[in-house]
């Protein structure tokens, strides 16, 4: 008897439906085609097993099963649950009628308990895409998918509960989940707030204006002076995250099997900070099973490196198209798959080897050409799409033993907030253009012209700071974002003096 189940293969970000065909005649053969990997070659001995706990035996049958379309490759044992409703139906162990309405994914164990999957968000898309009634997945996924709406998406834990639902011998309760009261309630609950940040105030400052156009960020300073803390309370002043933007950053997570079981969507901002030993295949995804990279589960967030330096510098390199393109594109001889890729990129360095260059009470011990060397380290390309440059100085005693408690984050949040709303009514006629930091020459020629003051000031920073030309757009950027922070619609002279600050290591001789 042929019988047909469906399941899901997750390519990128998003899911393709699966048919799995079972035909059982008389024999007594096993054969599982349509380019299955070893783990789904495997899953004949899990289903046995699952089977036997159940009181069930495998069917003694010649059994056929293709995994159509047979020219895309299944990975996993995510496919196990499907293909074992498949065979018991096959065999007439199972009533056929409402298989064609549902997708069926799960990892069996050999006790018959269905282990959780990568990708359930994709997968519940693709089904109501395709008009299916329900999804039938393991109990750990099914909060995460049930935020699709239009789809009744059934949580189990046993095979023998899929088994009865199909028979029609137990009703299994579809997972609802409240979706924008959960999102929203969740918004405002951060663990690292400014509030707990003495001093530093310019750095603060400058970390503002960034989250205000989205800029990216190098601070640098000697060890211990607040670099990493800081950074670490960014997204604490981020505008909050729409619902379409927080989908596709669960996707993202989803796929790679990052999402903490259990959970739905995304509320927070991502925060991804990896070593800087990782490589390059870690950071932008890849590999012999395509999984998103750290840029990819960074986007919508901040993207942090910490002591930038010391990253292989071939590492660095592979950020420039990212940075430029927001999106990924991994590209090998068997698939292409694209991942986006659009965060806030913030990194932190020491100025020198020993980590004291240009501080105000320890004397640095390197030579001018030491401290050239290691700054040399990052690529001027990947510098020149850094727009900001803060020097960071440790917060003298006086204000650590301050207990006063410094502005929170939800005072920055408002005023962030208020810019980008500037922003996206400036840019809403250009759909890939969100904040300041995304400009081209010719939106910048038309909304970040300095006024006459300004202007002067910028030509006399050129040529009194030696500030290199590409200083020259990105100061005009970030003087767009500290105008909307102002509300100002026109760039003015002290706009241009604050963002002419932000430019520390474009000054010539900085490094000796």
């Amino acid at each position: 008897m042929l019988i047909k189940t469906f399941g899901a293969a997750v390519q990128g970000i998003d899911a393709t439906l699966i048919t799995i065909e079972v035909n059982s005649t008389r024999g007594c053969m096993f054969y599982l085609v349509g380019l299955p990997d070893s783990a789904i070659k495997e899953s004949h001995q899990r289903i046995i097993s699952a089977l036997q706990v159940c009181g069930l035996k495998m069917p003694t049958a010649n059994i056929v099963i293709n995994m159509a379309p047979a020219d895309i490759r299944k990975e996993g044992a995510a496919y196990d649950l499907p293909l074992a409703i498949g065979i018991l139906a096959s065999n007439d162990m199972i009533l056929p009628h409402r298989l064609a309405t549902h997708i069926i994914m799960g990892e069996l164990s050999l006790d018959g308990s269905i282990h959780p999957i990568k990708g359930a968000l994709p997968i519940a898309i693709k089904a109501r895409e395709l008009g299916f009634e329900g999804l039938i997945i393991p109990q750990a996924n099914a909060r995460e998918a049930a935020v699709v709406n239009n789809l009744n998406v059934y949580g189990v834990k046993h095979i023998s509960e899929v088994i009865d639902f199909f028979n029609e011998k137990r009703a299994l309760e579809s997972t609802v989940v409240n979706t924008r009261e959960e999102f929203y309630q969740s918004q405002e609950t951060f663990d690292f707030d400014f509030a707990d940040v003495k001093g530093q105030e310019s750095v603060k400052r400058a970390l503002e204006v960034a989250a205000s156009g989205g800029h990216n960020i190098v601070m640098i300073g000697a060890p211990g002076s607040g670099k990493s803390m800081m950074a670490k309370r960014l997204p604490s002043i981020l505008p909050p995250l729409s619902l379409s933007e927080s989908l596709e950053t669960t996707k993202i997570h989803s796929v790679s099997g990052q999402l903490d079981r259990n959970s739905s969507l995304i509320s927070r901002r991502p925060f991804r900070d990896p070593h800087h030993t990782i490589s390059q295949v870690a950071l932008v995804g890849g590999g012999s099973f395509p999984q998103p990279g750290e840029v990819s589960l960074a986007h919508n967030g901040v993207f942090f490196l910490d002591e930038l330096p010391e990253f292989n510098r071939p590492v660095l390199e592979v950020l420039r198209q990212p940075l430029e393109d927001r999106r990924i594109t991994i590209s090998r001889v068997k698939y292409t798959v694209n991942y986006p890729a659009s965060f806030m990129m913030v990194a932190s360095m020491n100025p020198c080897p020993c980590g004291y260059y240009n501080h105000p009470t320890r004397q640095c011990v390197c030579s001018p050409g030491q401290v050239q060397k290691y700054l040399n380290k990052v690529s001027g390309p990947l510098m020149d799409r850094i727009d900001i440059q803060i020097e960071i100085v440790p917060v003298p005693f006086e204000k650590m033993a301050e207990q006063k408690s410094g502005e929170p984050s939800t005072q920055i949040r408002e005023r962030v907030i208020r810019a980008r709303q500037m922003q996206e009514e400036r840019f809403k006629e250009h759909t890939d253009i969100h904040c300041n930091a995304q400009m081209t020459s010719k939106l910048l020629a038309k909304h970040a012209q300095p006024d006459e003051n300004g202007l002067k000031l910028l030509k006399n920073a050129m040529e009194r700071l030696n500030l290199s030309a590409r200083a020259y757009d990105r100061i005009l950027k970030v003087a767009r974002t500290i105008a909307d922070l102002d509300g100002s619609t026109q760039v003015q002279s002290m706009h241009i003096g604050e963002a002419i600050n932000y430019r520390s290591l474009d000054r010539e001789n900085w490094a000796g």
